[in-house]
């Protein structure tokens, strides 16, 4: 604890540290609430990177950097209309001018601003919650849509390049024996069956149909901040994956975080069940903004979107299961076995809609 009030303490706090929490459920850094004695601004984010899956971390500020200047100077180019809210985290700083700090064990630590007056939530509490998710997204892309993607660092190569995630499958599982059940046994044949489409995003980007722009990277459901007096979307938090790529891969994640009644963690993976009407109240939200950027060839792709992310993050989840769990932080060592088939039946039930998902789409056009 004496090392989380030092590294504290390096970014300058308008205040004494009286106490440092843990915050959020994240299933990569480790996060800390700071709370201060100070009347102005009592509380701030303090992180510790996890530099196995961000090797670069300076390269991540350096991308928050971008973001955040770029939006800024959008917002203060073009308001938004009278009663909308949104905020950009801003970056603290340490007493040299850093905005990020390495302690004596050569972890890397950085603090960003907190969002008050706001909360977020691990599922959609309801249809106007839906909404606000996909406004959120929208205002994100519409936000950076004039922000040339080569301006950004690829800060985690092969990030959502699912063929890739394929080929890593392949080598783990032909290195480790994975005890037999069936819940194993599902998962292995789940992934023999859907390897045939799985390159279909990075065909179309390969042959001109999709162009690589600014994402967010991971705007799941809870990284929507909420405000708690107007209930609208003020924020999308937890830029360590803001770089170039598809907004594909943004909408299919969004969706299919915000469509599973369910949640991400639940013990009940045969029930999982992908919600249609969530799914239209989202993109209701989302193109509200992101009609004034979409193309056609966008929205030929957008239920193999939906498909594919689903699909993606559990073939992510069943490899680290098969490797150890190093990648993604475990309670016990099924953890991310179990994750793994919450999004594998997802899938089921995306692939089972498909009609209704593409009307959805198309009639939104």
């Amino acid at each position: 604890m004496d090392n989380l009030f030092a590294g504290a303490d390096q970014f300058k706090p308008q205040g004494k540290v009286v106490a440092v929490d843990e915050y959020g459920n994240g299933n990569v850094n480790d996060t800390f609430l700071v709370t201060l004695d100070s009347k102005k601004e009592k509380y701030f984010i303090l992180q510790r990177i996890n530099t196995q899956v961000f090797r670069r971390p300076e390269l991540v500020m350096l991308n928050m950097r971008t973001f955040s200047e770029h939006v800024r100077h959008r917002l203060r180019r073009a308001p938004l209309s009278p009663g909308r809210r949104w905020e950009v985290v801003r970056l603290l700083l340490t007493e040299d001018g850093q905005d990020y700090w390495i302690d004596p064990a050569g972890s890397f630590w950085r603090a960003i601003s907190f969002i008050d007056g706001s909360q977020s939530f691990d599922t959609i509490e309801d249809i106007d919650h839906a909404n606000e998710v996909g406004f959120a997204l929208g205002m994100f892309h519409n936000l950076l849509s004039d922000l040339p993607s080569e301006k950004l660092v690829d800060t985690l190569e092969g990030f959502h390049i699912t063929p890739g995630y394929l080929r890593y499958y392949d080598e783990v599982l032909a290195q480790n024996r994975p005890r037999k059940s069936p819940e194993v046994n599902y998962g292995l044949q789940f992934i023999g069956e859907q390897r045939g489409w799985a390159s279909v995003l990075e065909d179309a980007k390969g042959q001109g149909r999709l162009a690589l722009r600014p994402i967010h990277g991971d705007p799941k459901v809870n990284n929507v901040m909420i405000d708690n007096t107007t209930g609208q979307a003020i924020s999308i938090v937890d830029l360590d994956t803001v770089k170039p790529g598809l907004v594909h891969y943004d909408i299919g994640d969004c969706l299919r975080s915000g469509c599973n009644p369910l949640g991400e963690e639940t013990e009940q993976w045969e029930r999982v069940h992908f919600d249609p009407e969530l799914c239209q109240a989202i993109l209701q939200g989302y193109l509200l903004l992101a009609k004034d950027f979409l193309t056609e060839n966008d929205y030929e792709y957008l239920y193999d979107a939906i498909r594919l992310i689903s699909f993606e993050l559990g073939l992510r989840f069943f490899t680290d299961y098969l490797e150890g769990n190093v990648y993604f932080k475990a309670d016990h060592s099924e953890h991310n076995l179990a994750r793994a088939l919450v999004q594998f039946k997802l899938t089921e039930s995306i692939e089972s809609q498909e009609t209704a998902i593409r009307s959805i789409i198309r009639d939104m056009r």
